[in-house]
């Protein structure tokens, strides 16, 4: 078929990119071919703006989500570009098809009673007094007092942390650097921690948080640790460290409903990022209303 050939030719092309990557194209590219052989197509000059968009169409009933068919389709017209350049297409009939859009996912994010359950670690906890755990619940004390993203909470250097003045400076996404309140909780926490930061120290490392070797923790640990803790504190929901920074996110806007300040805290570069969290908001506000307005309760 004039199609295969013609995807092979594109594919030695791509030699500088990775496996995986190459192999994604052949993945997307094989779906279109198959489907054309269906609608009896076998020359790139048959396929046109109608095929295309059929085409992603019967995807997206297949039930393919819309990140995949936009990747799909930046494959499809990545090869179509081709073709022009190798002077057998002279436009591309991806260029105007666009993906359907999915339903965005909202982050899952725990109430103030499951965040309080998990970091109020009882004294009489066999493991309270262990370095281990007075680390762990700085970091998540941190990260919920200051919705840090798990990267920069392992990134953390002592030179960032200011206790007297409860401030942390954060380098984010992109090298881009901010300044975030740190909370009495965890500042007691980190204070806490820090008492038995060396015990565990070697090479004078300059990293807050510290593995059991005496390194920088890494983010898979903090993955790790604070899963092991949701167990521990017997919460229904699996723990991972961006639902802190959701909660952190979702409950500040709960109380605040400064957008503005919420996006400088999280470190988000644009709004509609952070405006995820205003669905969560009115999610809350949505339940509160059912729950206690007379004409939407439900009759006992």
């Amino acid at each position: 078929m004039e199609l295969d050939s013609q995807i092979n030719l594109f594919l030695l092309q791509l030699s500088d990119l990775s496996e995986n990557t190459r192999s994604a194209y052949k993945r997307d590219l094989s779906a279109l071919v198959s489907f054309l052989k269906k609608c009896e197509i076998s020359s790139c000059q048959d396929v046109g703006i109608h095929e295309v968009r059929t085409y992603i169409a019967s995807r997206h009933r297949q039930g393919i989500s819309g990140r995949s068919l936009q990747r799909s389709l930046s494959s499809i017209r990545r090869f179509f570009n081709f073709l022009i350049d190798e002077g057998l297409l002279t436009s591309n009939p991806a260029d105007v098809i666009k993906a359907p859009k999915s339903p965005r996912k909202l982050p899952k994010v725990l109430n103030i009673d499951e965040a309080n359950s998990l970091l109020e670690i009882q004294s009489d906890n066999p493991l309270a007094d262990d370095p281990l755990t007075k680390r762990d619940l700085a970091m998540m004390e941190l990260m919920y007092s200051s919705g840090l993203r798990v990267s920069e909470l392992a990134g953390l250097d002592m030179d960032d942390l200011d206790l007297k003045t409860a401030q942390v400076h954060v380098t984010g996404k992109g090298n881009k650097q901010r300044i975030v309140p740190v909370g009495k909780k965890a500042v007691s926490a980190i204070r806490s921690w820090l008492s038995h930061r060396q015990e565990i120290l070697k090479n004078e490392d300059q990293a807050i948080f510290l593995s059991r070797n005496g390194k920088r923790i890494s983010v898979r640990s903090i993955q790790q640790r604070f899963r092991r803790w949701g167990v521990q504190q017997k919460l229904d929901t699996a723990i991972h460290p961006h639902m802190l920074r959701h909660s952190f996110a979702t409950h500040l806007l709960e109380s605040s409903s400064d957008l503005r300040a919420v996006q400088e805290l999280l470190g988000h570069a644009d709004i509609s990022t952070t405006q995820v969290y205003t669905h969560l908001d009115f999610q809350h506000l949505a339940k509160v209303y059912d729950e206690s307005h007379p004409r939407a309760r439900k009759k006992k």
